[in-house]
């Protein structure tokens, strides 16, 4: 038989699961939101110092090792903001399945050993 006290502490435990569950994908939100901020600022800023040193620039030749030097940088820059960006992704996925990892082994039956 089902205690009103058992159903009251178990709604209890579910919303204080979700609200925690909730807090930890918003921080994870919010760090996703600020890394894809930083990488877009530095991104234009250093866009900005490539045109100030092209168009300072005398001869092709320059130019073209002053190109192939900023798409070098831009493109490892690329990369690392976007491992970085795909592992808070990833420990944003991680964090939201977190709370059912409780449930599944509440309700799963242990093991049969044999």
């Amino acid at each position: 038989m089902i205690k009103v006290e058992d159903f009251q502490n178990f709604g209890k435990e579910q919303y204080e699961t979700a609200l925690a569950s909730f807090n930890n994908i918003t921080k994870n939100y919010q760090a996703i939101a600020s890394a894809y901020a930083d990488y877009s600022k530095k991104s234009f800023e250093d866009t900005s110092v490539f045109v100030e040193k092209l168009s300072s620039v005398k001869s092709f030749e320059k130019a073209v090792e002053l190109q192939t030097e900023f798409s070098k940088t831009a493109y490892e820059n690329f990369v690392a903001e976007s491992k970085k960006i795909s592992e808070l992704f990833a420990g944003l996925a991680k964090d939201a399945y977190k709370p059912l990892e409780g449930y599944v082994a509440k309700f799963t039956p242990p093991a049969a050993t044999h």
